[in-house]
């Protein structure tokens, strides 16, 4: 059974596990489950989705129960009115906090994108993040004797594909599990050490204004047991996300 996090008569929200795909895809047509059919099994009802978590990213993932409220949420992503908040793991010490304003280049798979423009330029991205913890292990990593990580909270201003995980390579701070853009012997060391085989990157919190009422809402979502076992791990913290 999926977490449910949020629900009334327009508005489902989910605690999405990494790994778990949004919609069926043909990148993965080997996947069987998707959380939209498994939100909707659930709760007995259709369900619209109006914005994505990448399959190895776990947190909150909002759906409407109605065509015209799905149009008017995704308005409001796409008008940057929704505040959303990430929490990672990354290598490396980072600033206490930062901004990065990297423009990044439309990904474009090779299989559904095939008709799209292949010459796009570059667009806006941004994301704010604030350093909560970092620490030092005794292993050996490479050419160095320690390893070093640091316990991020991200906030993006905007929405591109892969952006967290595009913007933390950028810096040199890749997220820890990211075979796509990570450093594998950093990745190598999670999996035989914390037998973490996760992208170490949760949608902790989104905010939005209610279609119907205007309120504000803001849903959380607690880290997952795999996730929370390596925060507890390496930062020794109580329960980071309580």
């Amino acid at each position: 059974m999926l977490e449910i996090l949020y629900q009334d008569d327009f508005l489902v929200a989910i605690n999405k596990p990494s790994g778990l795909l949004v919609h069926r895809s043909m990148i993965d047509r080997h996947e069987t489950e998707f959380a939209i059919q498994q939100t909707r099994d659930q709760i007995g009802q259709y369900v619209y989705p109006v914005h994505r978590l990448d399959k190895p990213t776990s947190g909150v993932l909002l759906f409407a129960l109605d065509k015209n409220i799905a149009k008017n949420v995704s308005q409001q992503f796409t008008e940057k009115q929704i505040q959303k908040s990430y929490i990672a793991i990354v290598r490396g010490y980072t600033e206490k906090e930062g901004r990065i304003d990297y423009a990044l280049k439309e990904q474009l798979d090779k299989m559904t994108d095939s008709k799209a423009k292949q010459d796009k330029e570059a667009q806006e991205a941004i994301t704010n993040y604030q350093c909560q913890a970092t620490a030092e292990l005794p292993f050996a990593v490479g050419r160095y004797p320690t390893a070093r990580y640091s316990l991020l909270n991200l906030i993006p201003e905007t929405g591109r594909k892969h952006q967290l995980r595009r913007h933390l390579k950028h810096i040199f701070h890749p997220i820890i599990g990211d075979t796509s853009h990570g450093d594998g012997k950093h990745n190598t060391l999670f999996r035989e050490q914390f037998n973490c085989h996760r992208l170490l990157l949760h949608a902790d919190s989104l905010s939005l204004k209610h279609p119907l009422s205007g309120n504000k809402i803001s849903i959380k979502a607690r880290l997952q047991d795999d996730f929370q076992v390596v925060v507890d791990s390496i930062f020794f913290l109580p329960k980071y996300n309580k």
